[in-house]
């Protein structure tokens, strides 16, 4: 696949996931003919919002959104997934915590805007923090799965819920209650709505024994934001079949509906080479992969699996963070040092 690449400079940040721009008004605002959203996976969420435009006169831009998070403002780290639902445009946490652990409790949030607030002034933001509700909903979801998830080494274990569990405990934390010790860390990293308005979160970590990538299906996520709707429900797990490459392993890396109703989703490493993961030091066939665009749709078979098909070897990217599929046309955003990487195919 022949690839052209554009280059930002947004805060001196890299970007995780692509979400196309859906408000004709933000479009008008910045002279545009489309765009996409993206966020900067480092500090809080109200500080990693941008804007990746292209402008009528065909020139690509970036714009860095100024957003206030409120009384949530600084409490938030590593949005890592965007999602669109009725003119709300959603950040999901990663829930995860460092290469080396322990999990970050301020990395368990959901976010949410209008996007068309985004057209003028500064983006007000709500912000959700779930303490941990959302790990004990999805590990509560994998225990009752039809397929068996790759159990952690001792020492992911130890590093991600063992040490989480200590720390919460020394500082009288609540949410301490909500870990178990044969939990497993969850790593968010793609979440795309259905069209019943439940998310499908799209892990990186953890996958199936057999290596393949794993969605879980979450309900009540709008409600979280409304007076009295409760915490998200975690539905049924899922596996995704056939894209998986022979003794690999591969989590999901983005998800995106496509115009036919389907979704097109990126797979890859479950955590990145060289950078001291304890997931890789137990399980090194996760780490040397290359990232694949695959297409699905959601009909799972009585066992949950889903058959997806690969469109297109990203070869030689282990890090491709993003996919959109519009006019024709793919477009990805890879995870760089200091810059922000469009790739249109």
């Amino acid at each position: 696949m022949n690839l052209r690449l554009l280059e930002f400079v947004v805060a001196g940040n890299e970007a995780s996931d692509l979400l196309p721009v859906r408000s004709r008004s933000l479009l008008r605002a910045h002279d545009a003919v489309r765009g996409f959203w993206t966020v900067l996976d480092e500090g809080p969420v109200e500080h990693c919002l941008a804007l990746l435009l292209e402008r009528t006169d065909g020139e690509w831009v970036a714009h860095h959104v100024r957003a206030d998070a409120g009384v949530e403002n600084g409490r938030t780290e590593d949005g890592e997934a965007l999602a669109a639902h009725d003119g709300w445009v959603y950040v999901f946490g990663s829930h995860f915590g460092s290469k080396a652990g322990p999990l970050r409790p301020r990395r368990a949030f959901v976010a949410r805007f209008r996007e068309d607030d985004a057209a003028t002034g500064t983006l007000p933001v709500q912000v959700v923090r779930n303490r941990f509700r959302v790990h004990r909903a999805v590990n509560d979801a994998l225990v009752k799965a039809a397929f068996t998830p790759l159990p952690p080494g001792e020492r992911v274990r130890q590093r991600f819920i063992g040490e989480t569990v200590s720390r919460g405990t020394a500082r009288a934390k609540s949410w301490v209650r909500r870990l178990a010790d044969d939990d497993l860390p969850l790593n968010v990293e793609a979440a795309a709505f259905t069209p019943e308005g439940t998310v499908l979160l799209g892990l990186r970590f953890p996958v199936t024994v057999d290596g393949e990538p794993v969605l879980v299906e979450l309900a009540g996520v709008p409600e979280m934001f409304t007076p009295g709707g409760g915490w998200p429900r975690a539905g049924r797990a899922y596996v995704l079949t056939g894209v998986t490459p022979p003794g690999a392993l591969v989590g999901f890396r983005a998800v995106t509906p496509t115009a036919d109703g389907g979704y097109a989703a990126v797979v890859g490493s479950i955590d990145a080479l060289g950078k001291g993961s304890v997931l890789l030091d137990d399980h090194p066939t996760g780490g040397e992969v290359t990232s694949r665009h695959v297409r699905f749709r959601w009909e799972p078979a009585d066992d949950g699996r889903i058959a997806g098909e690969v469109v297109a070897e990203l070869a030689p990217f282990r890090h491709v963070e993003g996919v959109a599929e519009m006019d024709g046309r793919s477009f990805y955003v890879t995870d760089e040092d200091h810059r922000v990487a469009l790739w249109i195919g």
